[in-house]
């Protein structure tokens, strides 16, 4: 296990590169805490798997420097960093045994006959193949592979870190789960530092002790879910997690009140703003809909029934937004503005969260 530093990171693909947006990694200054588990989350094209096998080896880095428990390994081959990868499709030996497989990288590093068997089966009882422990690669699906790859990479207990690049694109949904709650124990019982990438939340919000969001070759966010979910630190954040995403309404913001669709909405604390494109974001989840008394004009177009809960789609401004009722609520009759509480409100310039100055008489 390893703390993993990352020293003013970044990379671009051009040999020359002559400003930011050559990069396809800006750069980046974090320490990645020995033995939590990490999702790298975001869009394709984001950086993700770029800066997984920048931290793993398959990629030198065009500037800074990446550290194993403050050991400069930037320019250590795969070999020595001591780490476990798992990629996006099956890697696998077609001409051993699933249990060979299993074995190899123990094997290779001259452990006893004794330990490997019992820790092949343990694993193998893990990934549900101690069935098929005597068959050829050659001969299974592609998923059962993707399972021997994950078998492979969790097999050793004395890496330094374990990364996995969308290791279950090729997995059945059903399986997709049961892996992900397996890789969960896995890191609960060993403690290993673990790294995720995927372009999928639940993924992400399932496995992860911390979320790292990345959002154009940068981490605009790394959080538990909760604050993901609470406190977005940028648009994307907001966009990217929960299901809607969280609506964002332009504004105009003077003190601790924002101006929406000409109508004034408490903020319940002072925001600082003026140097760019503000608004206001709020989850789907803390709409509620009003038929009098003061709020936001909005008019509803559609009502989504999705059996949990209910998806009520908005027009407010001529911006399309959404409210979430749970399953036994219906539309209030007339309803024809929407209301917040100042709480679960979030302000932002320019897509970046501006935080509160104060609070009533407290300090933010």
């Amino acid at each position: 296990m390893a703390k993993i530093t990352l020293d003013n990171l970044a990379h671009s693909y051009l040999p020359q590169p002559k400003g930011e947006d050559d990069y396809a990694l800006k750069e980046l200054n974090h320490d990645w805490n020995d033995g939590e588990a990490y999702a790298l989350l975001g869009a394709s094209g984001c950086g993700k798997s770029t800066l997984l096998n920048i931290i793993s080896g398959l990629l030198h880095p065009s500037q800074g420097r990446i550290l194993f428990d403050g050991h400069d390994v930037t320019h250590a081959p795969t070999a020595e960093r001591n780490i476990a990868q798992v990629f996006q499709f099956p890697v696998v030996y077609d001409t051993m045994s699933v249990r060979d497989n299993l074995a190899f990288p123990l094997r290779n590093r001259g452990r006893d006959e004794t330990y490997v068997a019992e820790r092949v089966q343990e694993i193998a009882r893990m990934i549900g193949m101690e069935a098929e422990l005597d068959r050829k690669a050659r001969g299974l699906t592609a998923d059962a592979k993707q399972k021997i790859s994950l078998g492979r990479g969790m097999v050793r207990k004395d890496v330094n870190a374990l990364l996995f690049d969308e290791p279950l694109t090729v997995i059945d949904p059903h399986m997709k789960w049961e892996l992900r709650t397996q890789l969960k124990q896995l890191h609960q019982d060993f403690g290993h530092t673990m790294i995720y990438v995927t372009h999928d939340q639940t993924e992400a919000l399932t496995f992860a002790d911390k979320v790292v969001v990345m959002y154009d070759g940068r981490v605009v966010q790394i959080g538990t879910p909760q604050e993901l979910f609470e406190r977005p630190a940028h648009t994307f954040v907001g966009y990217f997690i929960g299901s809607p995403g969280m609506n964002l309404f332009d504004a105009e913001v003077y003190g601790r009140t924002a101006r929406i669709a000409g109508a004034e909405v408490d903020l319940g604390a002072v925001h600082e703003t003026g140097r760019g494109r503000v608004q206001v974001g709020v989850r789907p989840e803390f709409v509620a809909l009003r038929a009098d008394g003061p709020g936001v004009p909005a008019r509803v177009s559609r009502v989504e029934d999705v059996g949990r809960h209910k998806i009520v789609r908005l027009d407010v401004g001529g911006t399309s937004s959404s409210a979430i009722l749970p399953e036994h609520e219906t539309v209030p009759a007339g309803a024809d503005r929407i209301v917040f509480d100042p709480a679960v409100i979030n302000v932002y310039e320019n897509d970046w969260r501006v935080p509160p100055v104060r609070r009533g008489r407290e300090a933010a």
